[in-house]
């Protein structure tokens, strides 16, 4: 691995499964995708079977109330080490260009490295290169410390964001097409979730020009500027997009060994002080933010009769004849006041709430169902991609979807800079099909 610590970057090394292993059963989205939908991993499950696959090495989190989690992340274990004392993988050191060909084919261009952990703060009000965009939910850590503390290897699903609007990182790499190395992965993902291909960088001209380009985003002077914020900011230069608390998780481990080393300086050299990740450019006209959508279970009490009492008269209701009409309202939306959409079995409705406290109609809606959730109106709350998950689950006797406008990206960096962290689960990168699949593996022992 070689190291860029003024930038918070390496070059990872890298394992991915040797030639003639079924890549296409290897690859399986992201454990925090379809967490209300087991159906998807049963189909999952069945497509893989016992075929070496990142299904055996990770703990989709639709699974996570389990009645013995500890005995699926001993068998996570083992199979981690099955795999490297098997020779499952080969070892490479090198970024790795992706380019996930995703709906209406459109092609996102990434770059696999390595981000130091030194330089990360989950914490509200950091001020950290590496930084998290929304508000990390400090319960969600532990349970995820006891999947990855002891494990052999990471499988990262996590996507880092650079704001940089001149392409100066990832622009070089793709127009240099196939000249940068080999081609590592070139297939199609299952359950008709678009194409990947991952190719070597091997030209050292085109790694040190990575390299360059990033140091030129992270000039205080340059990001002032860009970001129109006052001189002396400290520099925002990886924000997080996907994947936060699994970030948030190896930092947690990483502060833990470190307070438990008998050496101060040479634990600094541990694998664990590094995460691997796939950087994205912001602005990649392929990457489309999405709101993530609410769906709430087992209502013991009225959705909008709540709203109606939380917000008194700021709360407006309109039923509508249809989840388009829901939609179409919500997504035209404009000026101070915010607009949500609920459906349930007794129909479609838009709340508007003047007058709000937060800057987005996310925060405006958490902070009330953080509230209505404490005070046991409902049984569970879950977090949604796409209209889908909204109305079927919503539609069901005793359940509520909600539905969410989604914010400009272009607004990202410069909002997280000025009002630190935005609401909990405000937007996702793409639908759920569109999410990072687990390939590369890195040994953290």
């Amino acid at each position: 691995m070689r190291t860029h610590e003024s930038i918070g970057l390496a070059v990872p090394d890298i394992l991915l499964p040797r030639p003639g292993t079924d890549l296409a059963k290897w690859a399986v989205v992201a454990c925090d995708q379809y967490t209300s939908e087991p159906e998807y991993w049963e189909k999952v499950a069945r497509l893989v079977g016992d075929a070496p696959s990142t299904l055996h090495v990770t703990y989709p989190e639709v699974f996570l109330g389990e009645p013995s989690p500890e005995a699926r992340i001993a068998r996570i274990r083992e199979t981690m080490t099955k795999y490297l004392d098997s020779g499952l993988f080969e070892e490479l050191t090198g970024f790795v260009h992706v380019e996930r060909t995703i709906a209406g084919g459109h092609v996102r261009h990434g770059l696999m490295a390595c981000l130091d952990l030194e330089q990360y703060d989950f914490r509200k009000g950091s001020t950290s290169p590496i930084r998290a965009t929304e508000g990390t939910i400090l319960e969600r850590i532990p349970p995820r410390v006891k999947i990855r503390e002891g494990a052999a290897i990471e499988l990262p699903h996590i996507m880092v964001l650079l704001d940089d609007p001149g392409d100066t990182v990832l622009g070089p790499l793709r127009d240099a097409g196939q000249a940068p190395g080999k081609t590592l992965y070139d297939l199609d993902l299952m359950l008709s979730s678009g194409h990947v291909r991952g190719t070597r960088i091997e030209d050292p001209a085109l790694e040190a020009g990575v390299v360059r380009a990033i140091q030129a985003l992270a000039d205080p002077e340059e990001f002032a500027r860009k970001t129109r914020v006052p001189a002396g900011t400290p520099v925002l230069l990886y924000a997080m997009g996907d994947g936060n608390h699994s970030l948030a998780t190896a930092k947690t481990i990483w502060e833990s060994t470190k307070a438990a080393a008998a050496d101060p300086q040479a634990v600094l050299g541990s694998k664990l002080r590094w995460a691997l990740v796939e950087i994205v450019n912001l602005h990649d006209p392929s990457l489309v933010f999405e709101a993530i959508h609410r769906v709430v279970f087992g209502l013991e009490r009225d959705l909008i009769a709540a709203m109606r009492e939380a917000f008194g008269d700021r709360c407006k209701v309109a039923s509508l004849p249809s989840f388009d009409a829901v939609q179409a309202a919500v997504d035209a939306q404009t000026g101070v006041a915010h607009l949500i959409g609920v459906v349930t079995d007794a129909g479609c409705s838009v709340v508007e709430i003047s007058e709000p406290f937060a800057n987005l109609a996310v925060g405006t809606l958490q902070t009330f169902l953080d509230a209505f959730m404490k005070a046991g109106s409902a049984h569970e709350l879950d977090y949604v991609h796409g209209v889908d998950a909204v109305t079927s689950l919503g539609r069901k006797p005793g359940n509520a979807g909600i539905y969410l406008p989604a914010m400009h990206k272009d607004d990202l960096f410069r909002t997280v800079v000025l009002e630190g962290a935005l609401p909990r689960k405000t937007f996702s990168m793409g639908e759920a099909h569109e999410k990072r699949f687990y390939l590369e593996a890195r040994r953290l022992a």
